[in-house]
């Protein structure tokens, strides 16, 4: 059997389409036309003798063998990058403090963790997690070396951010936010719809409770905590319907599908956050593979129940 090979910037193309969601915007990641990036995608789908993503008014998604071969394509070009580095005799190597939001991977966080473990042994992690708010206002300060934080699409950054642009943001993936409950849970009519939230100070929280007055739908908080990992807790429990980002959904729970109507939500996007003042070589080496590794997240598949 005549076994093709794929080439690797094909795929690094496919990842970075897949991540942008969309032609124009991973074109820009890419320093590429347009044009360039969608012939790229050409010959890959021709290689493979299958369509691998959908276009439409809403951006471009994967087919679901799109989605496999992304899996596989994260996967080579983890390895490729690896091997590159050996080859240079680079090792990470040295302490890092990293500051996490709890919204990002937090079931995968891990399986993240061990295998930056076990691929730069050398390297020692010191992970903090917090809310995105203290990141985006801490970086830069001291209190940690990198953050990865997590941003609603259209939703500008902190004031105190915004103003300071001492530091690098690197973009790792955008997300859907989802209505998700419980399958045993059930919204008895006409009553108000039973939140489970997090605190005030989480900015996704009051983007949601707004966009619920806006929707003039009636809800009343059933159950409030003060991590993503109880909010997840009261969910598999059926206490509620709470908005989360896909990789944060339990696999125990689901989209909500009740008769409330309820506000489409936008996308979230996650950044890795490199303070200026850690300008160094080893910072910029840890940036970047950091990034790597939070693109891959804990599957290769990165399957999550959010439809």
């Amino acid at each position: 059997m005549d076994m093709r090979r794929f080439d690797l910037e094909l795929l690094h193309t496919l990842a970075t389409v897949a991540e942008a969601r969309s032609l124009s915007a991973a074109a820009v990641r890419l320093s590429r036309s347009q044009s360039a990036v969608s012939e790229q995608i050409r010959k890959l789908e021709e290689s493979c003798g299958l369509t691998l993503f959908l276009r439409g008014k809403n951006g471009t998604t994967l087919t679901p063998v799109g989605e496999r071969l992304l899996g596989h394509a994260r996967g080579i070009l983890s390895l490729s990058d690896a091997a590159y580095l050996d080859m240079q005799g680079i090792s990470l190597a040295g302490e890092l403090r990293l500051a996490i939001t709890d919204y990002f991977e937090p079931a995968g966080l891990a399986t993240i963790l061990k295998r930056l473990h076990d691929q730069y042994p050398a390297l020692r992690l010191h992970v903090s997690v917090r809310k995105s708010v203290q990141i985006e206002q801490e970086s830069g300060s001291g209190e940690f070396d990198i953050g990865l934080s997590m941003r609603i699409v259209g939703q500008p950054m902190i004031d105190s951010a915004r103003r300071d642009s001492s530091y690098k943001c690197i973009p790792i993936r955008r997300e859907r936010l989802a209505w998700v409950a419980a399958p045993s849970f059930a919204l008895r009519e006409p009553e108000p719809l039973p939140l489970i939230a997090l605190p005030d100070t989480c900015s996704l929280q009051r983007y949601m409770l707004a966009k619920l007055r806006d929707s003039s739908v009636t809800h009343f908080v059933a159950h409030s905590t003060s991590g993503v990992g109880g909010l997840q807790s009261a969910l598999s429990a059926g206490l509620g319907v709470a908005c989360l980002n896909a990789s944060a959904v339990p696999a125990n729970v689901t989209t909500f599908r009740g008769r409330k109507e309820l506000p489409i939500m936008p996308d979230v996007e996650f950044n890795l956050l490199v303070p200026q003042v850690f300008k160094t070589a080893f910072a910029a080496e840890a940036a970047e593979l950091l990034a790597e590794q939070f693109r891959q997240g804990a599957s290769q598949n990165s399957a999550c129940n959010v439809r």
